[in-house]
């Protein structure tokens, strides 16, 4: 439910697209993450880190699509963000020597590791899984911008609804499958 929850900005978006336009869906879409950061707060008393970086994009970018009324724009800041995604993790990792990926599962993988087993996860496996999701950003950068210049608006808001997050689905699974072998037996006992 809770993952239901954190895609309504998504999904009221996609219906205002349908039946108005791209920039009331874009004012909703803001609007409706701002109220989900407010949620967060009043309900827990902090806010996840993940919805204020989805916040601070959507208020960001958002803002700029409201300005510029421009599509060329809107269509090309789906690349923007990708590629930027890609490129931090690329120079988080190789120059930075700091693995975000690792940071984020490792983190994820701790809170809902209900045996209180110690998970192990193999370094390269680690450093494959960033690169991974660097070649799986970036492929949305080109494959963005590819589908922005060559289909309509109407297309493209549908690719970016549903096929990126079809993409993105199928990728958190991928990443899931590789992990799978290091994640505790539910049937073992804590040590």
């Amino acid at each position: 439910m809770h993952a239901l929850i954190e895609y309504i900005p998504l999904i009221l978006f996609f219906a205002v697209f349908k039946l108005v336009d791209i920039y009331w869906a874009t004012g909703l879409l803001m609007a409706t993450t701002l109220i989900q950061v407010a949620y967060s707060y009043f309900k827990h008393g902090k806010v996840p880190t993940r919805q204020w970086i989805f916040f601070g994009i959507a208020a960001v970018f958002g803002t700029l699509t409201l300005v510029f009324h421009d599509e060329q724009y809107i269509k090309w800041k789906a690349t923007i963000i990708y590629a930027g995604l890609s490129l931090t993790l690329l120079v988080s990792r190789y120059v930075l020597n700091k693995n975000l990926v690792k940071k984020a599962l490792s983190s994820i993988l701790e809170n809902t590791n209900d045996s209180k087993q110690e998970i192990t996860v193999p370094e390269p496996l680690w450093n494959k899984l960033n690169l991974m999701w660097v070649a799986i950003t970036a492929g949305i950068a080109v494959l963005n911008i590819y589908i922005a210049y060559n289909f309509s608006l109407d297309f493209w808001v549908n690719f970016k609804v549903f096929g990126l997050m079809g993409i993105t689905f199928v990728s958190i699974f991928a990443t899931i499958i590789a992990l799978y072998k290091y994640l505790p037996d539910e049937e073992e006992p804590a040590k």
